[in-house]
């Protein structure tokens, strides 16, 4: 059964890994599909944080919209899949970067964490998505 409005939005506020997709552009390629971490609030823009040169990177802003599916199997299957334009790019900032390590790790870890990937993983920007298509389910109990 696809969720409400209400339902999807806070399913998609939960820590999720997230699979993000976004066209190659390249003939005979399929989109790039790889897991991330974001941020997002009910009736907000999702924002995802990557390295500038990623190829991630670099693919979003060539194609200009990205999506993200996230799901669980217990205690009933259920995804979100949302799909949209980017809205903005900026320079990451270190409290970004505490911001969303604390929402997927345990609080103990993340200023080794923080510490770790401000220094080791090169400059960062934070792309900003405007939710724009929804498809989401519950399998109920099976």
């Amino acid at each position: 059964m696809a969720l409400n409005r209400e339902e999807r939005e806070q399913f998609l506020a939960e820590p999720h890994v997230a699979a993000l997709a976004v066209d190659t552009g390249e003939p005979g390629r399929a989109p790039l599909t790889v897991p991330i971490w974001y941020q997002y609030e009910p009736g907000g823009d999702i924002w995802i944080m990557t390295g500038r040169d990623s190829r991630k990177g670099v693919l979003i802003a060539k194609a200009g919209r990205f999506s993200l599916m996230v799901e669980r199997i217990a205690p009933t299957i259920r995804y979100v899949s949302v799909e949209g334009p980017v809205t903005a790019t900026t320079p990451a900032t270190r409290e970004q970067l505490v911001e969303i390590s604390a929402r997927y790790l345990p609080a103990e870890k993340v200023e080794g964490y923080v510490d770790f990937a401000w220094r080791e993983h090169g400059e960062q920007v934070v792309i900003h998505m405007r939710p724009q298509r929804w498809l989401s389910s519950d399998l109920g109990e099976v």
